[in-house]
């Protein structure tokens, strides 16, 4: 790890809303230089919003998002530009330019940012493509090769100016099991080699066991645990016959974490709920005080 033990990436009561509906309430979150934090939660809990947060694409209405001590609601153009150059994204997809080669994407950043002479853009260039193993694809399209190769090709891009903080956004999506197990351990290889801060956004159980040093749990917008990876891996073996002892968000961590098709995570709302966003309306008044019968568990 780098010597500056100071926190990479800040964040501090971050509230996001769109229209009425507010879809991060509240986040506290740190990172520190050189480790893996894994975000995980299930669709709709705001992990893609926290991701976009973080690299600036979306201000937030509260709280604050700061990048090596800077608040980036608070920065210009100009400022902005001098933080992203800081860190790289892997996008779920790759997002790679399809009209050019592989060693082109690559160097496309370091010519849109630097003033390094074509000679010294193509060295490095080799360089990264050799750290994800892609040197011999340098030639050719992204058509040309595979979802994981293009994974890797997306990574050598996100490395190109030497950054600070890795994001992953879903990086095994749409990968067979083989494929997502080399792509994370080549995320655990970088790290250990560079020395980054990486972020990986990812609802991939295994993937998640696999690189994280420390996780962090989003639910319908709320940030409910951020621990070790061993905290985690204790509670998701935690034994069924002594499930009672947690509380109902550590039972609805540990469903999320083993799958299970039963638990908090499933409970439907309760009848009044239901009742109510269904109809928008008082339904003792439409029924003469009859209660209506419904379901409190998915099937």
């Amino acid at each position: 790890m780098p010597e500056d033990h100071e926190d990479i990436i800040e964040i501090e009561g971050l509230v996001k809303r769109f229209g009425d509906q507010t879809v991060l309430n509240g986040i506290n979150l740190t990172i520190h230089p050189g480790e893996t934090m894994v975000i995980m939660g299930g669709s709709g809990s705001g992990k893609s919003t926290l991701l976009r947060n973080m690299i600036g694409t979306f201000t937030p209405e509260e709280g604050s998002v700061k990048l090596f001590g800077k608040d980036l609601a608070t920065l210009d153009e100009e400022g902005m530009n001098e933080v992203r150059k800081q860190f790289g994204i892997l996008f779920q997809s790759g997002a790679l330019f399809q009209s050019l080669t592989v060693a082109e994407n690559v160097a496309l950043p370091l010519e849109e940012h630097t003033d390094l002479d074509a000679n010294i853009i193509d060295f490095m260039v080799k360089i990264k493509l050799e750290l994800v193993g892609l040197r011999d694809a340098a030639d050719k399209y992204p058509a040309q090769i595979s979802g994981g190769m293009k994974k890797r090709a997306g990574l050598a891009r996100a490395l190109a100016l030497d950054p600070k903080i890795l994001f992953y956004d879903e990086p095994s999506a749409g990968l067979d099991p083989v494929t997502s197990a080399a792509i994370d351990q080549l995320m655990v290889d970088l790290t250990r080699k560079l020395g980054v801060a990486s972020i990986v956004v990812t609802h991939e159980m295994d993937s998640a066991f696999t690189i994280a040093d420390r996780m962090a749990m989003l639910h319908k917008g709320r940030m409910i645990m951020v621990d070790t990876r061993e905290a985690y891996e204790k509670l998701r073996d935690y034994p069924q016959d002594r499930i009672g002892e947690l509380t109902e968000e550590q039972q609805l961590i540990r469903q999320f974490l083993r799958g299970d098709h039963e638990g908090p995570m499933t409970e439907s709302h309760t009848q009044n709920s239901y009742e109510e966003d269904l109809l928008g309306a008082d339904l003792s008044k439409l029924t003469g005080g009859r209660a209506i019968q419904t379901t409190r568990r998915i099937k």
